[in-house]
């Protein structure tokens, strides 16, 4: 069993930044992949980064692509969300997301996650 806290959200005004982390427990998270998803209000829930499990590789939806940076640190048991050049669409609830291993690699789908954080809020101001 993995859980996941995630910290960071807030209130930030357009062009500003923001920097999201997700702390698993459990001694399996460095064999997992990661992934980020936000649900804004009456929205369905989008995927926004993914990373493998050793960090070798990561995908980005194309809406935060050369804003936004996933990674993480196996050491801290964290994942990471960078968030840059913020716009008032990028205002959700942000979730992390476990993809069971070992040695899993990232997915899109969120339905092939199989554990989840409680979600922090990031609103930005226009």
């Amino acid at each position: 069993q993995v859980e996941l806290a995630e910290s960071g959200g807030g209130l930030v005004q357009a062009g500003g930044s923001l920097r999201l982390s997700c702390v698993a427990s459990g001694r399996t998270f460095s064999s997992y992949a990661m992934g980020w998803f936000r649900q804004a209000p009456g929205k369905e829930r989008e995927f926004v980064a993914g990373i493998s499990w050793n960090g070798g590789s990561s995908v980005y939806a194309d809406s935060v692509k050369d804003r936004f940076t996933i990674s993480r640190d196996n050491a801290k048991n964290t994942v990471y969300l960078l968030m840059n050049i913020l716009k008032p669409e990028d205002t959700a609830v942000y979730y992390c997301a476990a993809r069971a291993g070992p040695y899993s690699d990232y997915s899109l789908r969120s339905l092939q996650y199989d554990y989840w954080g409680q979600g922090t809020q990031v609103t930005v101001s226009s």
